[in-house]
């Protein structure tokens, strides 16, 4: 029997709720189609960084490093300094195993609401591919003020090539920066990604987000890369859209849209209003990943600390994840199972969350999965 050992970070709030949910399908599917699952539990969160304040030490990041996958729930607690965790913990996994590529599927599934008038899950049904350690993220910054400003200032000015206006004698005089990075090989890999996806999934169109027109640089230079990448892929539409527009046009015309590349920012940005239109973050799964490496796998919602303990919160985002979790490992069919699944027992709409309009729990939600897949895995 094929083995994987798989590391997990349940984290905080309703995070161990809802992975544990999600452990409980993938078990259902690995025991219907024979393959074992073994999870590797990790203590890192909250809790343990009050009681201890480690974060997320190098030998964990080495022992999760030998394997190619890792499921994650959430991480965010208002008893730690605002940014810690989800600095030291979620962003150092993604940085640590340069997991590049965000994929983020935008599909609504039948028996989900969205908030769009007549659109139907034939309409929204698209894969995101975000960058995944550049731009903004790169943690290139500072603040500037008085007493330690003036190199500084001088270095600003002949980054920008504008005379700032500042009185750096002033007290009251103070600026924060932050730098966006774009290389050559951060854009070519993700965008290239993002064409192979759209031949590997039938989505013969590619449609790239920035917002070249205002700022050139780097953006322009991501454009650049885009259309020099396009030309090995004569099979493939493509199209540009700003930003701005690609907003509108997600809530105004989201069949359009088959595949879609975007610098990290921007990424980070649309992809929750795609998680809206689908029907929510409860059912919007995330994955992290390095197609060499270590891959991480975590429902796009937080950790929700007010839902703690209340039995409530949504796992099918989580589940979802674990689908392409599967997907990663080359388990492809077990994949596949658990997305009908869950399609299966949104489309009854027996049991469904408060956030989808019903009063199940999250345990029950769970394990009407679970059963759903031992009921189909067997015709499969």
């Amino acid at each position: 029997m094929v083995q994987y050992t798989v590391s997990v970070i349940p984290g905080d709030g309703i995070g161990p709720e809802v992975i544990a949910q999600g452990i409980k399908v993938l078990n259902s599917v690995s025991e219907a189609m024979s393959f074992e699952l073994n999870w590797m539990k990790y203590p890192y969160g909250a809790d343990h960084y009050i009681a201890t304040g480690e974060l997320l030490p190098e030998t964990a990041l080495e022992q999760i490093g030998k394997h190619k996958a890792m499921y994650m729930g959430a991480v965010g607690d208002p008893r730690c300094p605002e940014g810690i965790l989800e600095n030291g913990i979620l962003l150092a996994l993604r940085f640590y195993f340069d997991q590049y590529i965000n994929l983020r599927p935008v599909q609504l599934m039948d028996g989900v609401s969205t908030p769009l008038k007549d659109k139907t899950a034939k309409d929204i049904d698209f894969l995101v591919v975000r960058e995944n350690t550049e731009d903004m993220y790169i943690g290139l910054g500072g603040r500037v003020k008085k007493g330690r400003s003036r190199q500084d200032l001088q270095l600003l000015r002949k980054l920008y090539k504008i005379k700032l206006g500042l009185d750096i004698d002033s007290d009251h005089e103070e600026i924060a920066y932050q730098l966006m990075v774009i290389s050559r090989r951060g854009a070519e890999r993700a965008i290239r990604y993002a064409f192979e996806l759209a031949r590997q999934t039938g989505r013969r169109k590619v449609t790239s987000v920035d917002k070249a027109n205002v700022l050139t640089y780097a953006y322009g230079f991501w454009r650049e890369i885009f259309n020099k990448i396009k030309q090995d892929y004569p099979d493939i539409e493509t199209e540009f859209n700003y930003v701005d527009a690609v907003t509108m046009w997600f809530v105004k015309n989201p069949e359009w849209f088959r595949v879609v590349v975007t610098p990290n920012m921007f990424g980070d940005i649309i992809t929750d209003l795609g998680a809206m239109i689908q029907g929510g973050l409860g059912v919007a799964a995330g994955a992290n990943l390095n197609p060499e490496g270590t891959s991480m796998f975590e429902p796009i919602h937080g950790s929700a600390p007010k839902y703690k303990g209340l039995n409530r919160a949504n796992p099918v985002a989580t589940i979802m994840a674990g689908s392409l979790l599967l997907e990663t490992i080359g388990e492809k069919k077990a994949a596949r199972t658990v997305e009908n699944a869950v399609r299966e027992v949104l489309k009854r709409r027996k049991i469904l969350t408060p956030d989808l309009g019903g009063t199940s729990t999250t345990s029950e939600m769970g394990e009407a999965i679970s059963s759903t897949v031992r009921e189909i895995a067997p015709s499969l």
